[in-house]
């Protein structure tokens, strides 16, 4: 039932979208326009580049929720970068969610500096007054916003700012934890692209992508409403509560892209960032802040742990057993394949097929410790609808072609494809991925 009315809640929206989707393609100068007009956009661009944006300090709001995202202080534009704001912290992931091949710049700030606790399987118990935020953009041929965006790397943080040259901020998502839980806030940022503003029924916003190999592909990039960002961020089908997704040991346990030196977990328990609890203590003895002179020499690297499996959440109780879980970056080809796949589907798909979550009726566990029928080894669906593409079972060992985890990873069809919500072309680098894992796979389903 609860998969039913999810899927009702969001048909609105796949029509909305299949809708724009025909005009996704559609570049100002397919319609028409002058060129005036062109140099009318590009002027409108360099002025709002180098426009000075009045900065706010870091702000949590209690009980409001600003109309403008520069008003929660955490991310500015201003002079042609995207600035972050002093005492909030970049962050990736070894293995982040697919959205149309969006790029992000994910960031935390917690009020006076108070550390998140640690916790080995779910997200960490941020403190109240947390607001974590999650920048969608992309690289555009083209100053002048024309709707085409490009496929390409994320761009770093120098002195901490990112330069917005031939990239076009799309939305930014907030969490923030306030005394009653977390809410989800999404923002859309404006035609001159010097603040986003609050847009809670979402929206939905025409683009052309070109891919690396030169096919252009025009699609509706979706802004999630308020409600879907709730949706899926309630990871929990009975509690319903809202939690980060992400900020998770196993994702976060890498080399940091933001303090060369440092493993990203490291970086955050010598920032005072992230702490362990009382009864871990042994592992705080040595814990205190350090300066990025601190930083121990040569490259970072994951800390050791299990790449598919938990620690079952017990916490460690000495430094010398102790172990982060850690999750294989999915484009990694020196890790397992096998690694690599079950991270990929983890980071796309566990948040709803977890035994606890919103797709829990549907059998499918994609958490990292999940196995056999439970991970969909040779499991028939049990309310999947046209959504198995007449395939016997989830996973098909050998067989990635009779899997119905392949099938709803390829199409777009709205009522068919996973996830439900924040794609709307085809992953192709990470159907490959899973294909290549389930060809690998041995054995047969009877």
């Amino acid at each position: 039932m609860r998969v039913a009315n999810r899927r009702a809640e969001n048909s609105k929206w796949r029509q909305t979208r299949l809708q724009a989707s025909k005009h996704a393609g559609q570049s100002w100068r397919a319609q028409g326009k002058s060129a005036g007009q062109a140099v009318l956009v590009a002027a409108a661009f360099l002025v709002s580049a180098c426009s000075q944006q009045p900065e706010t300090a870091p702000t949590f709001h209690a009980d409001d929720n600003p109309e403008r995202l520069s008003d929660w202080g955490m991310i500015a534009a201003t002079d042609g970068a995207l600035k972050l704001s002093d005492g909030v912290t970049p962050y990736d992931l070894a293995t982040p969610l697919f959205s149309d091949y969006a790029l992000k710049l994910r960031t935390v700030w917690t009020p006076d500096g108070k550390p998140a606790i640690y916790n080995a399987d779910e997200a960490f118990d941020f403190p109240v007054g947390t607001v974590i935020t999650k920048t969608f953009y992309y690289p555009t041929p083209e100053n002048a916003w024309t709707g085409d965006v490009q496929q390409g790397q994320e761009r770093g943080i120098h002195d901490r700012r990112m330069a917005l040259d031939h990239l076009r901020l799309i939305e930014t998502r907030v969490l923030v934890r306030r005394e009653a839980g977390w809410d989800a806030l999404p923002y859309v940022w404006n035609e001159d692209q010097s603040d986003a503003v609050l847009k809670r029924t979402g929206a939905v916003i025409p683009m052309t992508l070109t891919r690396d190999n030169g096919e252009m592909e025009p699609f509706a990039y979706l802004v999630p409403n308020a409600n879907q960002c709730a949706g899926c961020h309630a990871t929990n089908a009975t509690t319903k509560a809202i939690q980060p997704i992400g900020p998770k040991a196993r994702h976060l346990n890498k080399p940091s892209s933001f303090m060369e030196g440092f493993n990203q977990l490291d970086h955050w328990l010598a920032k005072g960032l992230l702490t362990f609890s009382s009864e871990n203590s042994p592992l705080l003895r040595d814990a205190r802040p350090l300066h990025p002179e601190e930083a121990p020499a040569g490259p970072a690297e994951s800390r050791p742990g299990d790449a598919v499996s938990k620690d079952e959440g017990r916490a460690p109780q000495d430094e010398e057993n102790f172990q982060f879980p850690r999750n294989a970056d999915w484009s990694d080809e020196t890790a397992p394949l096998a690694a690599r796949a079950r991270a990929y589907l983890d980071a796309n798909c566990s948040h709803c097929h977890n035994p606890n979550g919103p797709a829990d009726t549907s059998g499918l566990d994609l958490e990292p410790g999940a196995s056999g029928p439970a991970m969909g080894h040779c499991k028939a669906p049990i309310a999947a609808g046209r959504g198995t593409g007449g395939r016997p079972y989830d996973i098909v060992p050998g067989r990635p072609d009779l899997s119905i985890t392949v099938f709803r990873m390829e199409t777009t069809d709205p009522g068919a494809m996973m996830p439900e919500l924040g794609r709307a072309v085809t992953h192709e680098e990470g159907v490959k991925l899973v294909r290549e894992w389930i060809a690998a796979m041995e054995g047969v389903c009877s």
